[in-house]
């Protein structure tokens, strides 16, 4: 699991990303996952009033735009959800891209 998040990080611009469990124990992780560990429970509780206001069904990425860099969430299987940090917003469509590609890996 760690060898698709390793490749991950080989995109330019890539601080760290972390698999985690629905539980958010860390199933899988490269860089230094502890700049997002503490945003996994506010970020699923945002997503789930969400996805309750909104009647919504799922969901597919949250982006935080911290002062520290951009943060992506993204939802895997059986609940996991990976935190991809990175550099800058101009880098989106590029993390995006590598995040799909890493989620294929670990299913």
């Amino acid at each position: 699991m760690s060898a698709a998040l390793e490749t991950l990080l080989e995109g330019r611009g890539l601080r760290s990303a972390a698999l985690y469990s629905e539980q958010g124990e860390v199933l899988a992780s490269a860089g230094d996952e502890q700049g997002t560990a503490g945003l996994l429970t506010p970020a699923r509780a945002i997503v789930q009033t969400l996805e309750h206001t909104l009647k919504a069904e799922g969901w597919t990425e949250l982006l935080l735009d911290l002062e520290g860099g951009p943060v992506l969430l993204t939802p895997g299987q059986s609940g996991q959800v990976l935190a991809v940090a990175f550099d800058d917003l101009s880098s989106l469509g590029r993390v995006r891209l590598g995040v799909r590609r890493a989620l294929e890996n670990l299913s």
